[in-house]
């Protein structure tokens, strides 16, 4: 959603944030795999203090770098108890609360998953309609690529997401 500009009207403020993270696969098969906002059920879920979905950690990362209101772990850390097993779309509805209450925006946001699985392609739609939904219906990009046998993601122990949002104010 790009802002309107009038004229005579201020003009927006734009941001941009950078966000990444990355979890080992669990070694319990019973852990639920969460990822981009969906329920994966064929695959393992990722060890971690919520339920792991590292495409939803990657953006509040980048959101929250954008607005200058710090990372994920000062938000909703491992400190945190009432965090414990939240889900990605939690952490996103709440980061989208952060980010208004910062009189900010969100533009877009888009996120990379890094791994060998699952594989996206087949419900890369449903993961954007999930993300935007969480983040009150902005534009989301979903991409996913391999490491080509390269990395803790290549070896197939785990999975990572790089993202990146853009952010606005009139102030």
């Amino acid at each position: 959603m790009t802002p309107p500009i009038n004229e005579g009207s201020v003009v927006p403020r734009f941001r941009t944030g950078v966000g990444v993270d990355a979890h080992a696969f669990s070694m319990d098969h019973d852990r639920p795999m969460w990822l981009a906002g969906l329920y994966w059920p064929d695959e393992i879920g990722i060890e971690a203090h919520s339920d792991g979905d590292v495409a939803a950690h990657a953006i509040c990362d980048a959101l929250l770098a954008a607005a200058g209101l710090g990372d994920i772990g000062t938000n909703f850390g491992t400190a945190r108890p009432e965090y414990r097993e939240a889900s990605g779309a939690q952490l996103l509805a709440e980061t989208l609360q952060l980010i208004s209450n910062a009189d900010y925006m969100i533009s877009n946001v888009s996120v990379q998953i890094v791994g060998n699985r699952p594989k996206i392609g087949s419900r890369r739609s449903e993961a954007v309609t999930a993300i935007s939904k969480a983040l009150g219906g902005v534009d989301v990009s979903v991409t996913a690529t391999t490491t080509d046998g390269l990395g803790f993601t290549g070896e197939g122990r785990g999975i990572a997401a790089i993202a990146s949002a853009l952010i606005y104010s009139s102030f």
